[in-house]
């Protein structure tokens, strides 16, 4: 295999969720890829600072792709992003905020900034504990720069909430992110990846990508060795032939 480029997404695949922070041999695996000329992307719903600080010690073997696409950064600089039209993201704010019957909270995200609309359901804890940069909002008018992300935290869960959001928001590429999140952009992983192949010359015939959720969905389709997480849903697993507990198992075949 002629492996130019490692995608990953973060929570659910190589980071459990609770989980706080990255264990084990990843990276050690991350540097020996750099050596043989394989970048690592984390790909995550996470904006930079989290991503950032996760992967620290090996920051400048990595490429980020952050906020689901919405913003990829190199070497600390922000080289690619796609922003929301603005009228759209804070119509789909106020839905999202109206009818998920008290029990929503909202995210938008800027380039490394997240704006919270929140009831004291959870998020502002769950965002803390990522270690976002963020600012409590009363309304999206309030943001002072380019929206590339809207979500929402559902402190019970997304199932009752799916197919109230999802199809509504198809233009959006509205999916589930997590056991609580249901995240909006006008990027997806695929989009953020494509863009980084554009912009470092590789193929995707030669990227391998692994993802455990919806969300990961635009990016697996499009690389030439996916892998999805034994966890995750059964249409996923079904989906796609190569599964694998950990990316760790598989990264070891390359080094």
């Amino acid at each position: 295999m002629g492996i130019r480029l490692v995608c990953s997404d973060l929570d659910g695949t190589l980071l459990q969720y609770g989980k706080k922070e990255l264990e084990g041999e990843i990276f050690d695996q991350i540097r020996a890829l750099h050596n043989k000329g394989i970048l690592f992307c984390p790909a995550s719903g996470r904006q930079y600072t989290s991503l950032r600080k996760l992967f620290a010690p090996v920051a400048d073997c990595c490429i980020f792709l952050c906020e689901n696409g919405g913003v990829i950064y190199k070497d600390e600089l922000c080289i690619a992003k796609n922003p929301m039209p603005r009228e759209l993201a804070e119509e789909i704010a106020e839905d999202l905020w109206n009818r998920s019957d008290g029990q929503g909270e909202i995210m938008l995200s800027g380039q490394n900034t997240a704006y919270l609309m929140e009831r004291g359901l959870g998020m502002l804890d769950r965002i803390k504990f990522i270690g976002n940069n963020y600012q409590v909002i009363q309304d999206p008018s309030e943001i002072p720069e380019d929206i590339v992300k809207v979500s929402v935290y559902l402190h019970e869960g997304v199932a009752a909430y799916a197919d109230r959001f999802v199809p509504r928001w198809e233009q959006a590429n509205c999916a589930v992110a997590g056991p609580y999140w249901i995240d909006t952009t006008l990027a997806n992983k695929g989009i953020g990846v494509q863009s980084i192949c554009k912009i470092l010359g590789f193929d995707l015939a030669d990227v391998m990508a692994f993802g455990d959720n919806y969300n990961d969905v635009s990016m697996l389709d499009i690389v030439g060795h996916p892998y999805i997480m034994d966890g995750a849903a059964g249409p996923l697993r079904e989906k796609y032939p190569q599964h694998t507990p950990r990316p760790e198992e598989v990264l070891r075949n390359l080094l």
